[in-house]
């Protein structure tokens, strides 16, 4: 049992930073577009989150890694119950990734419109569906022991729209700060106003979805049955309204460390809600997948923990690493340079 809730923590927690990071670049990719006009502007974009952007997709990897080794149960079926809008999400992804390294290259204009149209829809597609995804999850799925009941429009509901909207405001503002803190000023303060104006759109998007929550979802009754759980939803909305507060004061850097913070506390509230569930059903509750129904085996879990020890720290200090390095403001002259 110890290893299994270890796990379930151990599961929220790279989700929740997994949104942490890749949710500034989803946010960039959004917005580049629309705050970028010239070229020296998008090339700007580009190599704000050019270094990092494929060292953030590590902990994608390792969420899904670590759900189908300490959970394999829930992983194949989550697999199978949301196996298109995962596959959506998946094709987005590999079209960000390749537009985002093609765009630099490209050698007539048709081409880089492409990309710059494929760097848009390849952050906004998967910003949005995971937040459907995760609002699914937390209202439960329509399963029993016969199987899934429902479509890829089914998951498009009220509830879950409104977590993908949640999602998507989040990165857009994280993206906005991180951009803001790297490239020249005078797009620095594109990107910040764009966070500024997107970030009143987040807070009423938290609003509704905290008091949508209470009735869509059992997410509450955890946090009634243990009160002292309330400290993490409290703290996400603390951690939003300081984002608010440094944005609006042009404190960039505060403003984007309180921004990692909220998404994290975030996803974090939805875990505390979802335990010991992992996928919920909405249909009746004997049939939803836990954490100890769909778990590995005690000795797989000791196993994987092991390696955790062992290896976790070692991305952990490759990141701090790459984030220490190109943490510095770019300027055109660099730009020109390096031949973008």
């Amino acid at each position: 049992m110890e290893f299994q809730v270890i796990w379930f923590v151990l599961w929220g927690l790279l989700w929740a930073v997994y949104f942490a990071l890749d949710g500034f670049d989803f946010g960039a990719g959004i917005l580049y577009p629309f705050i970028a006009k010239d070229e020296m502007d998008k090339k700007a974009v580009i190599h704000a989150i050019g270094p990092v952007w494929n060292g953030n997709e590590v902990w994608l990897i390792t969420a899904g890694g670590a759900t189908f080794a300490a959970f394999p149960t829930t992983y194949a079926y989550m697999f199978s119950y949301l196996y298109t809008p995962l596959l959506i999400i998946l094709f987005a992804l590999i079209l960000r990734g390749v537009a985002v390294e093609f765009r630099p290259k490209a050698p007539t204009e048709a081409q880089k419109k492409l990309w710059d149209a494929g760097i848009l829809i390849g952050s906004f597609i998967p910003a949005l569906l995971f937040g459907v995804a995760f609002g699914n999850i937390f209202m439960g799925l329509k399963f029993d022991e016969s199987g899934y009941y429902g479509t890829l429009f089914s998951l498009l509901n009220p509830y879950g729209l409104l977590v993908g909207l949640l999602f998507l405001f989040s990165f857009i503002v994280h993206g906005g700060l991180w951009v803001s803190l790297r490239v020249p000023d005078s797009l620095a303060k594109k990107a910040l106003n764009k966070s500024k104006k997107f970030w009143y759109f987040q807070l009423i998007c938290a609003v509704i979805f905290l008091i949508l929550t209470a009735f869509y979802t059992r997410l509450y009754d955890n946090f009634i049955k243990y009160p002292i759980w309330f400290f993490v939803p409290v703290l996400a909305v603390v951690f939003l309204l300081l984002t608010g507060v440094f944005i609006m004061k042009n404190k960039k850097g505060k403003a984007f460390i309180f921004s990692a913070l909220f998404i994290i506390t975030l996803v974090f509230s939805g875990v505390i809600g979802l335990y010991p569930n992992l996928i919920p059903s909405a249909i009746d509750p004997k049939y939803s997948f836990t954490i100890f129904n769909s778990s590995s085996s005690p000795y797989t879990l000791k196993i994987m923990t092991i390696v955790v020890i062992i290896f976790v720290p070692i991305v952990l200090f490759y990141q701090a690493w790459t984030y220490k390095t190109f943490m510095y403001k770019i300027t055109e002259k660099e730009l020109k340079e390096e031949g973008y």
